[in-house]
């Protein structure tokens, strides 16, 4: 049997013997912050992007890691080494750590994991069809591990015969619980929220994609009705179609033609 490594603080330990103890706050809380990127080929995709995102999350979460993005970044690449797992996700996460009151910041752990992950390109012709919710996330701008609304509401999701949830709040289209969202108007013009979300490291990939007309700005429920196409993106998506929201079909119900563009531009870049 392969032995898969994970790293708890620095040391590196067999994945199936990870742990770490009950009194830690994202146990006894949920209190902690993550990321998640893709190598491919074993090389770390936008590897800097994520980093940043990180000590963001880390420092609004008022966490103090005891080691810095240099050290962080060597056992990222001594982990890829060990498990040798050419297409992966590595995950990076900070806890609380160990309160003695079970309420007050601790030391923070730093725990690093990686599984293997292969993106299915037979999604993006499936597309997704969403149901909006009203829900806004606490602390938006960071990469938190609460997820607790878009758990509860699986039951819900399936029930509306949907494959995930779009937030909005205060009349304003958000985000999904894990992907961003863009909504393509009938002039060609792309736009994503701009306010109360995670600023996803794809999105700003997509931002930056100069031959498209890509706005940030509010998008309100009621603008969805005249949508021509619409697409989220995110870190294992990439760009996937959005071909019914709320049971009404965007556009003629197919991949888009920008939405189409878009998601080949961002496939070049992340599997080439």
């Amino acid at each position: 049997m392969t032995k898969i490594y994970s790293v708890i603080n620095g040391d590196f330990v067999l994945k199936n013997e990870a742990s770490v103890l009950i009194s830690d706050l994202s146990i006894q809380r949920g209190y902690g912050i993550f990321d998640y990127f893709r190598t491919v080929n074993n090389l770390p995709l936008f590897l800097e992007d994520h980093l940043d995102r990180f000590f963001y999350s880390i420092s609004e979460m008022n966490l103090e890691l005891p080691i810095n993005r240099q050290e962080i970044k060597q056992i990222i690449q001594q982990l890829i080494a060990k498990n040798n797992i050419p297409d992966s996700g590595i995950r990076m996460t900070v806890t609380g750590g160990y309160s003695e009151d079970g309420y007050s910041v601790a030391k923070p752990n730093l725990l690093i994991t990686q599984t293997a992950f292969t993106f299915n390109k037979e999604s993006f012709n499936k597309g997704i069809n969403l149901i909006t919710y009203n829900h806004q996330r606490q602390l938006s701008s960071v990469k938190t591990i609460d997820y607790l609304m878009g758990i509860r509401l699986q039951p819900f999701i399936k029930a509306q015969k949907a494959d995930d949830v779009l937030y909005y709040n205060n009349n304003e289209i958000t985000e999904c619980p894990r992907s961003n969202f863009f909504m393509v108007t009938q002039k060609g013009e792309v736009i994503t929220p701009s306010n109360n979300i995670l600023k996803g490291i794809t999105r700003k990939k997509i931002l930056n994609f100069p031959e498209f007309n890509i706005i940030e700005a509010n998008v309100k429920p009621g603008h969805l009705q005249s949508a021509k196409e619409a697409f989220i993106s995110s870190t294992t998506k990439n760009v996937l179609p959005v071909l019914e929201i709320d049971g009404r079909a965007i556009g003629n119900g197919q991949p888009g033609e920008i939405t189409t563009a878009i998601y080949k531009k961002i496939c070049e870049i992340k599997e080439k």
